[in-house]
């Protein structure tokens, strides 16, 4: 993946738009950042185990039906390249939801500093990964937390077709509302497209102030064919 395409398309995105809808709903997409042609090399990385340092079988966890796999370091470039670009934009955000709930940690500008900040704590396993779905497999509702340090929002890519080669396999996210019912999400992606969403909790702002509001996602079932995702999450794991 060329790093200036990816640059060009990552500010051609209307990032006020996204900030907002961030800030409003939890998630925000990233409509066409990813050609099909990218989507295909990156679900092609799922057949070469060397690439990777561990591989998940959901059932045996209990996580739900499917696979995935972390890749080990050094991230393909084209993964490396998407943690590494995304973050700036997202990094401001992040510091201001932790602002607006008195947490008070802050993320450095660049990722790299981040990187450093997490293997200095012991987080020093990437948590990039591919994830693999076939009929009637499914994600439980979950958090992508791997130690103490956790940056705010992560990123999934979808690497294949709704509607033509898979069916069904819908991104949920559920928001877990003080006092309140439980609000869910279903996030419609095509092919290329990816999504920001907060890993654990956001902000919102209530009439006595900033309150948390904890979210959680997973994917409904598949019922039919394969689907491949590309989850980005800019915290290392322990």
């Amino acid at each position: 993946m060329p790093v200036s395409s990816l640059q060009d398309r990552l500010r051609q995105l209307d990032w006020a738009r996204i900030e907002q809808a961030l800030d409003e709903d939890g998630c925000a997409r990233l409509e066409g950042l990813l050609t099909a042609g990218q989507c295909q090399s990156l679900r092609d990385l799922y057949k070469h185990p060397a690439l990777f340092r561990s591989k998940v079988i959901m059932a045996r966890h209990g996580f739900g039906r499917g696979q995935y796999q972390y890749f080990r370091y050094p991230l393909p470039e084209p993964v490396a390249e998407l943690r590494q670009q995304l973050y700036p934009y997202l990094v401001d955000q992040a510091n201001r939801w932790n602002q607006s709930l008195n947490i008070d940690i802050r993320y450095p500008a660049e990722h790299s500093a981040f990187i450093q900040r997490c293997q200095s704590a012991g987080q020093q396993r990437p948590t990039a990964l591919l994830l693999q779905y076939g009929p009637e497999d499914y994600n439980c509702l979950h958090q992508d937390l791997y130690g103490e340090h956790v940056f705010p929002l992560q990123a999934a890519f979808l690497l294949s077709q709704p509607g033509t080669e898979f069916t069904g396999g819908e991104l949920v996210l559920t928001e877990q509302r003080p006092r309140m019912q439980s609000r869910p999400q279903v996030i419609g992606l095509k092919q290329g497209d990816g999504v920001i969403f907060a890993v654990h909790h956001r902000p919102v702002k209530g009439s006595r102030g900033y309150y948390r509001v904890t979210l959680r996602h997973g994917v409904s079932r598949v019922h039919s064919g394969q689907r491949h995702t590309l989850g980005v999450i800019f915290h290392d794991a322990l």
